[in-house]
């Protein structure tokens, strides 16, 4: 999947590390999907689902740049609630009609992927 979010960093080589994590990747990934979710659409629910999608790939992002591993063990535990949390505004959104079966499968698989990964990081 293209990802319209990811900038062009080519030029910028402090970020080198965090882009060669697949979890910040696909997290980005998630962004997409959530962005078209919300659409222009307002609501508690999906302002949540913004709030706690950006809160995986912010620390992700964050957790990736400590030098210590319960630093980044701390981080990353963050991002994976935030993960489980998107899980379950989408199961919600869906159980409520307002979220097709698509979008609900789609995001579901990369919420998984984001969980496994960020569960592995965790237990280095």
């Amino acid at each position: 999947m293209a990802n319209a979010l990811a900038p062009a960093r080519a030029d910028c080589p402090a970020a080198l590390e965090l882009d060669g994590l697949d979890v910040y990747r696909v997290s980005l990934e998630f962004q997409v999907v959530v962005s078209g979710i919300l659409g222009s659409s307002r609501g508690e629910l999906r302002s949540q689902l913004d709030r706690a999608a950006l809160s995986i790939t912010l620390n992700i992002a964050e957790g990736s740049g400590r030098r210590h591993s319960a630093d980044r063990r701390r981080f990353y535990s963050i991002a994976r609630g935030s993960t489980l949390e998107c899980v379950a505004i989408l199961d919600v959104l869906a159980g409520r009609t307002q979220l097709s079966l698509g979008d609900l499968r789609l995001g579901r698989s990369l919420l998984a992927r984001i969980t496994a990964m960020l569960t592995k990081l965790g237990q280095r």
